[in-house]
């Protein structure tokens, strides 16, 4: 009987499965971001959230690759610009 209870698997704890997540993440090459939304942000995250059923990661990823594409041709103040003339 003892050996039994010795040989059964340990049930992991929420924080165990969490970091075990995390870490095959990184291993995929994934990096986690965080950050807080302002409300114009969150408005334009819930219709795209919306109109596309993306994850939040694919929104997140998304959103950098555009920001990066914007910047990388010269189009970063246009894009600002738009969003301030647009209230988002």
């Amino acid at each position: 009987m003892d050996e039994q209870v010795k040989n059964k698997k340990k049930a992991m704890t929420n924080a165990e499965k969490q970091k075990k997540y995390r870490e095959r993440q990184k291993e995929r090459g994934k990096q986690e971001m965080r950050g807080y939304l302002s409300p114009e942000a969150k408005v334009c995250y819930k219709l795209i959230s919306e109109q596309t059923n993306w994850s939040d990661s694919v929104i997140l990823s998304n959103a950098v690759r555009l920001t990066y594409a914007a910047y990388k041709n010269g189009q970063i103040g246009l894009l600002n610009s738009w969003l301030k003339n647009n209230e988002l």
